[in-house]
């Protein structure tokens, strides 16, 4: 049985946090939710069942139907510090493929891929594990997540184009 029940995100900055009943501190993946049972920090069991999938950001609080919020916080996790001196380079060469990115003046930041570092490392990338909060940033369209792989029953094609003419194709 659970003690709470959300059916509704406040945008961070759109409350006071200081306000906040309790906090749930949850990593990238598990800030994706629409319909789930979380544990909250004080231990409460919190059932969220939003109207659609929705990408919960750090500072994000989750209105209770009976009063009160709980606060989002943004887990620490293994990621990958890229640092060099061609950060929009490396920065592009991410975006291709599709992988979320948290960007800073002099780093930027992608979950632990050993796959991908290495191909960074391979563009003149410097690569350092740390573990740290993961906010990266929004889709196209400003909504917390990157364009996926993964479109449910809809599919398409669509080529992505290299700076220096090597695109590549691949369907949906």
């Amino acid at each position: 049985m659970t003690d709470h029940l959300s059916q509704s995100v406040l945008p961070a900055q759109s409350w006071d946090s200081t306000h906040a009943t309790d906090s749930c501190t949850l990593g990238y993946d598990d800030r994706f939710l629409r319909r789930k049972v979380l544990t909250t920090d004080q231990g409460k069991q919190l059932l969220v069942d939003l109207p659609q999938t929705t990408s919960l950001g750090h500072g994000d609080g989750l209105a209770l139907a009976q009063g009160g919020v709980i606060a989002v916080r943004a887990a620490d996790e293994p990621l990958l510090e890229v640092s060099g001196p061609d950060l929009v380079r490396l920065a592009w060469h991410i975006g291709n493929r599709h992988t979320p990115c948290q960007i800073e003046a002099d780093r930027l930041l992608i979950q632990s891929d050993p796959v991908i570092g290495h191909m960074l490392e391979h563009l003149g990338a410097r690569i350092r594990a740390v573990t740290e909060p993961f906010t990266p940033e929004g889709g196209a369209y400003g909504h917390g997540r990157t364009h996926s792989h993964s479109h449910g029953h809809t599919a398409h094609e669509h080529t992505h184009d290299h700076p220096h003419g090597q695109g590549h194709d691949h369907s949906h």
